[in-house]
């Protein structure tokens, strides 16, 4: 069966892929239950709430790993893979479809891989799914004076289970519109968002096992981490839009582009939204000056991201000791991106670089919003306190 005729949307195996979601998210589960066993209910909550955002992290890096290898279109259709739970059940249309473009978007590895990642999403949602029962089983234990005030915020978890929802809602998009830059785009995004999400339950509850509070820092300096955070998600819109463009490749060189500091480009075309991939929103194919202009955006916005994330670094070192693990954090990942995204630029977008770039610009979203939920803003000091001091 040709990929081109293949129905977009096919729910027959839809239950299929939910139990088997369900069942790869027994494993955490029941790792978490056995590891702490003889620990409280909190503690377990807390380390099913770390696990899955550790998961989490794990399915954006293989949804890298997906669009990186060409895998987004393993498999035509969605849920399944042409109306099968698996590629085992469609092994004769993913052969017919190999066989007729053996280096097309349809071949068996490339069929599994996509698979593999719509597994892992299930998997991850069901355990959101689990959290989100377990927040508001919770506030009803502690209405009924059992428990005191939960930690793990009901319509917190509710959001994130809508969220997940919504990120399933773009990897079909992703599928059915063929891997179109916006869609494709913007489910980056909402991977990067739901960690975040996720990472705030995660320190809230790692701090009330540990018995710890919030460390009180300068309204500033948390300032400083909440437009750090706004600038990595710009950036990462940005890396998103330069990936999905296949724009990596339009400066092999650095710091200089095509031997320039500014080379040809058409920035107005370049960030045309709404078009289909390689192409203007007229339908004519997109020039080398579009890929140019992506490319170089991107560039010149790390820059100013790399210093402002330097200076929160140090901010944070000096002005919160008690952060200074995220402090520390934030000097790797920077360096971790400065290697990579080198990498992806002089050794011609090497696979392991390029899905350790997505990574690492996630990993920075999930240190500063670990730093933002472990901090508070501390109390002004009272004017007439500070003038005694000075006398």
């Amino acid at each position: 069966m040709n990929a081109a005729h293949t129905a977009l949307y096919d729910w027959a195996p839809v239950w299929e892929l939910l139990a088997f979601g369900a069942l790869i998210a027994l494993f955490p589960l029941a790792w978490t239950a056995w590891r702490h066993r003889h620990g409280s209910g909190s503690r377990r909550l807390q380390a099913l709430t770390v696990l899955t955002l550790f998961l989490t992290f794990d399915l954006v890096l293989f949804g890298a790993f997906t669009r990186l290898t060409d895998s987004g279109l393993g498999c035509p259709d969605w849920p399944g893979c042409y109306g099968q739970s698996n590629p085992l059940g469609a092994n004769a249309e993913i052969s017919a479809a190999q066989a007729e473009l053996p280096s097309g978007p349809v071949t068996h590895t490339k069929a599994w891989i996509e698979m593999i990642h719509r597994y892992l999403a299930t998997s991850v949602g069901a355990l959101i799914v689990v959290l989100t029962i377990a927040a508001w089983w919770q506030w009803r234990r502690h209405r009924q004076g059992m428990v005191p005030a939960p930690v793990l915020g009901r319509w917190w978890m509710l959001a994130t289970f809508v969220w997940v929802c919504l990120q399933g809602a773009f990897g079909a998009l992703t599928v059915t519109m063929r891997l179109f830059p916006a869609i494709v785009t913007l489910h980056l995004l909402g991977g990067a968002v739901l960690l975040m999400l996720l990472c705030v339950p995660a320190v809230r509850l790692s701090l009330a096992v540990e018995g710890r509070s919030a460390v009180p820092v300068a309204r500033g300096l948390r300032h400083c981490l909440v437009a750090c955070m706004l600038l990595v998600l710009v950036q990462l819109l940005l890396g998103g839009w330069v990936s999905t463009n296949y724009a990596v490749l339009a400066c092999t060189s650095f710091p200089t582009c095509q031997g320039s500091w500014w080379p040809p480009m058409a920035f107005a075309e370049g960030f045309q939204l709404w078009r289909e991939l390689g192409l203007r929103a007229d339908g004519s194919h997109i020039s080398f000056e579009a890929l140019t202009a992506i490319h170089y955006t991107h560039r010149l916005a790390a820059y100013l991201v790399l210093l402002a994330l330097a200076v929160a670094a140090v901010q944070l070192r000096r002005r919160a000791p008690a952060l200074a693990a995220q402090s520390r954090w934030l000097w790797l990942l920077l360096v971790l991106q400065f290697l990579t995204g080198l990498s992806n630029v002089v050794l011609d977008w090497p696979l392991v670089a390029a899905v350790l770039h997505t990574g690492g610009a996630a990993a920075l979203l999930v240190v500063l919003t670990w730093a933002l939920t472990a901090s508070t803003s501390a109390p002004a000091a009272h004017p007439s306190r500070t003038a005694g001091a000075s006398a």
